[in-house]
């Protein structure tokens, strides 16, 4: 019984050492693979792979923005032309070519030139003023949870009143002058650039606040070094929402109320020659009005993105 037991246990063994040289051979004699030949393409010449696509004169005049922004005023002009043509009431809509030759006049005596001036200085002064207060203000709510509710609590007060609004208290204040329409410049400015500012002083990146931090900034110098330059594209876009609200108010006050020893503004120029039925005084009073605020927006704050967060590759 063992040695059956014994036998049977041997067969494996003798088996496998059978197996192994069969499987020896049958290893040695398959076949190998095919050695796929090799082949040698030549690279045609660079100049002749890759040609640059040339622009044609037309697509390299129209890729200017200046070309296609011109066009679009071109454009407004005829339709302002043909409208007032079909219209045929000078009181109503004055012609383009009227307006226009209203405007080279006004230029060339040198009037509308004083009053656009006169403006432009009012708006500067309460321009800054305004940029200076919301700089502050946020300066402050940066740094304490006492000037987060302030800025808070006086944004959601202040700035869904028009600054128009205010004119009536202003003269009461101020008086009839300069000092009234700083006033109401102060109050357009002031609170959508703190909005702005302070929105975009809360996306810093926390890393760079800790970089700030670690270096000991604290105060002004931590907002100044840190957040403004991080946060500097909702800042040029604050100013340029305040410039627009600045320039407007300004504009509607004028109209209300310019003149001061009998000098005025734009707004009052328009204002008087409304009075006196010069329609196409008018509209070279309010074309210009827009003329400025288109040189603002391109010379000013276009240079000033192009050379900052343009350069710094913060905005596209």
């Amino acid at each position: 019984m063992s040695g059956t037991l014994i036998h049977l246990g041997a067969l494996p063994s003798r088996s496998e050492g059978s197996a192994a040289p069969e499987s020896r051979a049958t290893a040695s004699t398959a076949p190998s693979p095919a050695v796929r030949p090799e082949r040698d393409l030549p690279l045609e010449p660079v100049a002749a792979a890759a040609q640059l696509r040339r622009l044609t004169a037309g697509a390299r005049i129209w890729s200017h923005g200046w070309v296609r922004k011109g066009l679009i005023l071109v454009v407004l002009a005829l339709a302002w032309q043909l409208a007032a043509l079909w219209q045929d009431n000078d009181l109503l809509l004055p012609t383009f070519t009227a307006s226009a030759q209203a405007l080279v006049q006004g230029l060339a005596s040198g009037e509308l030139l004083g009053k656009a001036a006169i403006s432009l200085g009012i708006l500067l002064q309460g321009y800054v003023l305004g940029v200076l207060l919301a700089l502050g203000l946020t300066t402050l709510a940066v740094s304490t949870q006492l000037g987060r509710d302030l800025l808070s609590t006086l944004t959601s007060m202040f700035n869904p009143l028009p600054a128009i609004a205010l004119l009536p208290l202003a003269l009461l204040w101020f008086g009839l002058g300069r000092g009234s329409l700083v006033f109401v410049l102060i109050h357009s400015v002031l609170w959508p650039l703190a909005l702005n500012t302070y929105a975009g002083f809360q996306a810093v990146p926390e890393t760079l606040r800790v970089a700030g931090r670690n270096y000991g900034l604290r105060g002004a110098r931590y907002v100044l070094q840190i957040l403004v330059p991080a946060a500097l594209p909702s800042i040029l876009s604050g100013l340029k929402i305040a410039w627009a609200f600045a320039w407007r108010t300004l504009i509607a006050a004028e109209l209300v109320f310019g003149a001061s020893s009998g000098r005025g503004g734009l707004g009052w120029y328009i204002f008087q020659n409304r009075n006196e039925l010069h329609a196409d005084n008018v509209f070279a009073g309010l074309a210009l009005v827009v003329l400025i605020g288109l040189a603002v927006e391109t010379l000013v704050f276009a240079t000033l993105e192009r050379v900052t967060v343009r350069r710094w590759g913060q905005q596209r």
